[in-house]
């Protein structure tokens, strides 16, 4: 019966470490020793919930159920927000199970599990291969934050002669200009200030326009695809001037409230709100080989994993400090 340590959210915020096991592995189900764990915007949402917390996860396999067809003890994998879904419907046998109406989520279904924890058990069908090379600090936010903005611009037809707009430097936006550089688009870059233009040049930008206090932006390109990565929502009446026609934009940061945006300028330029959430498994695999060969790694902080160095990294996050992804490492 596989147990292990793993580190919860509780009613007043703070983290609480405590041991928990599994019944033995049935099924398709891996047991996992975790070796990284990332720390993404979406565990804050759930740190007062009586739940283990992560979904950003690499690990070991440690052992496998009587079903388990391709893994085997010490392969390497990882896994992201999505845990199961039906495999029946359309949309699963489509390959969009992450649209599944039965789809399993972080933080509304497997809340006994997840990758702030010394261990975890699985489901074979959505765990993801680690690429040779790929270290597990740097696979580990790829598997929710790389596979957001991957799957905003590969699942949605980009084209290497596209203009691709990133708003914001952090955690999603870096690794967004990486991907729209390495798929060969110009990367037009809008962030508040300067303070980040010397890096998100060295991470492949073509160009970067700083926004605040600015009544007209002006860009060398029309943007064709707009990834909004900031938290906040942003002037709306400053950026779509400078959208092309029939571009689209697609709001990737989960924020509360309605998305307001103005309505002309939508229908007279034809343009798109594209929703979109973490990427399929078949979406999910091909951003892993796409990072690993273009040599794609976020930019990471590493944590002890404990207590003090959650609560650590999640005040770091909390705070916007952090450069520009956190990850816990088990002691």
């Amino acid at each position: 019966m596989p147990s292990f340590t793993v580190f919860k959210g509780s009613e007043d915020g703070s983290i609480k470490k405590s041991e928990t096991s599994k019944p033995e592995l049935k099924g398709d189900q891996v047991h996992l020793k975790v070796t990284a764990s990332g720390v993404c915007g979406t565990d804050l949402h759930y740190r007062k919930g009586d739940m283990v917390l992560g979904h950003e996860g690499v690990g070991v396999v440690e052992a496998t159920g009587p079903d388990v067809k391709y893994m085997k003890k010490g392969d390497r994998v990882g896994w992201g927000y999505e845990h199961n879904s039906c495999e029946h419907c359309h949309q699963c046998l489509s390959g969009n199970e992450n649209y599944c109406p039965e789809r399993q989520f972080y933080g509304e279904a497997d809340t006994d599990q997840g990758s702030f924890a010394h261990g975890a058990v699985w489901r074979e069908a959505f765990l993801y291969p680690i690429p040779e090379g790929m270290k597990d600090e740097a696979a580990a936010p790829l598997q929710c934050g790389g596979a957001t903005v991957f799957n905003a611009l590969y699942s949605y037809g980009i084209k290497p002669t596209d203009t691709v707009g990133v708003m914001g430097v952090g955690g999603l936006g870096h690794l967004a200009i990486q991907f729209a550089a390495k798929m060969g688009c110009t990367v037009v870059v809008l962030s508040g200030s300067d303070r980040k233009k010397d890096e998100a040049m060295k991470l492949g930008a073509t160009e970067f326009v700083a926004t605040k206090g600015v009544k007209e932006l002006k860009v060398s390109h029309p943007i064709d695809r707009l990834l909004i990565t900031t938290s906040a929502q942003p002037d709306w009446e400053q950026l779509l001037p400078v959208l092309a026609p029939q571009g689209s934009i697609s709001p990737l940061s989960v924020a509360s409230g309605n998305l307001e945006i103005p309505y002309f300028p939508i229908v007279g330029n034809g343009l798109r709100i594209q929703g979109s959430v973490v990427a399929s498994r078949h979406v999910h695999r091909k951003m892993l080989e796409f990072a690993a060969l273009h040599n794609i790694e976020p930019i990471v902080e590493k944590f002890p994993m404990t207590e003090k160095g959650i609560e650590e990294a999640m005040q770091k996050l909390t705070d916007g400090s952090i450069r520009y992804r956190a990850v816990l490492i088990p002691q």
